[in-house]
């Protein structure tokens, strides 16, 4: 099961899919997250690993592993041992124990393997995650045993797989660099939390990655592939404000995959607009050459606070919910090509899509009002 990389899946394989730290004593983090979407119950997890400081010794060492359950549950266990974390630098394969009776270096584990030597951890692939966290505070706990069948990278599945912050992320002038890993894949498995198992069979599945020596001052962030009526359409967007070398830039992105096609709005083919409320609303607007594209996500739930890796460790700065509302409306545009100043162009609607069940973050600060791009 763990030796699965078949031609299918390494064709999906995006860049930036292995560990990133060089083994160097910078200050670096690298954080990882794996969703599982169950829609006849309308319920979502959300797997958020991190590893900061891996060379050990400094004062954020270690690293972290959080779980946003079953409406919007909150489960945050630290791995203070940064030893004991294992990441491969060519794919996506990483994990970290807390406690286990083996005294072996830690690395990928048969699943059987896993379960008896391990007591607290997780290990992951692309297409196989598993692990456990118990809380002895409060009692709550969390075990997973699932794999993952790749339906879309991050591009055309029929082209080679692209980085989406773009060529230039190949070098290390974005801080942070973002990577979606798998922007639809099938789960099938179970997970128990606190007790209640939930057993799934190709639900809908999404990762992604980021890394470098700073996390952005501010963002936003929609993610959803569990639309009404729509079993092959996967969004993610996003916005922040991140350093590239020695200044601060806004920018944005929208990408959706749909029956075989990618829809790619980035800043170096067109232009991203936003408005996106401390909490509550988010809007985008986006267009190329060829289409346009109109978010609104929205909730009156309160979210729950999640940590993120910051210059001061694994703290509270920003806020989630995996039940939010969706409207998505893709259009084609006429022959005239793109002009930013022309926003009344003709354009046919190809695509129209809700969901109930999208992630809608925000984070960092500050947020006084809304944001609204420049």
């Amino acid at each position: 099961m763990l030796k699965d990389f078949n031609a299918s899946t390494l064709r999906l394989q995006t860049p930036h899919s292995g560990y990133h730290w060089d083994g160097g004593d910078r200050r670096f983090f690298e954080g990882w997250y794996f969703r599982v979407t169950l829609p006849d119950i309308r319920q979502t997890f959300a797997f958020m690993y991190s590893i900061e400081d891996p060379i050990g010794g400094q004062f954020y060492s270690g690293g972290g592993a959080q779980i946003l359950g079953p409406n919007d549950e909150y489960l945050c266990r630290t791995f203070r041992d940064a030893s004991q974390f294992w990441g491969w630098k060519q794919a996506l394969g990483l994990g970290h124990w807390r406690q286990a009776t083996t005294s072996r270096l830690p690395r990928l584990l048969e699943p059987d393997l896993f379960e008896q030597q391990v007591q607290e951890g997780y290990q992951v692939t692309t297409t196989w995650h598993q692990g456990k966290l118990l809380d002895p505070g409060s009692g709550n706990s969390a075990f997973w045993r699932y794999q993952t069948q790749p339906i879309y990278g991050w591009g055309a599945p029929s082209k080679p797989q692209q980085s989406t912050a773009g060529w230039l992320s190949q070098f290390q002038i974005f801080e942070p660099g973002w990577q979606i890993l798998m922007a639809h894949g099938l789960a099938t498995g179970w997970i128990d939390w606190n007790g209640q198992r939930y057993e799934f069979t190709e639900a809908p599945a999404y990762s992604e990655k980021n890394w470098g020596g700073s996390f952005p001052q501010k963002w936003f962030w929609y993610n959803c592939n569990a639309f009404d009526n729509e079993p092959d359409l996967a969004l993610t967007a996003g916005g922040g404000r991140r350093q590239v070398l020695a200044w601060m830039e806004e920018v944005a992105m929208v990408g959706v995959h749909h029956r075989g096609q990618f829809y790619e709005f980035v800043p170096w083919n067109g232009i991203v607009r936003w408005r996106v409320n401390p909490w509550g609303y988010w809007w985008m607007s986006a267009q190329n050459g060829e289409y346009a594209i109109e978010l609104i996500g929205a909730t009156d739930l309160p979210g729950t606070p999640l940590r993120a890796p910051t210059h001061n460790g694994l703290v509270f700065c920003c806020r989630d919910t995996m039940q939010g509302y969706l409207t998505l409306k893709l259009w084609r545009l006429n022959n005239l090509g793109w002009d930013k100043n022309r926003s009344n162009q003709r354009r046919r609607l190809i695509l129209e899509a809700t969901s109930s069940l999208c992630g809608l973050e925000i984070g960092g600060g500050p947020w006084e009002g809304p944001w609204i791009s420049a």
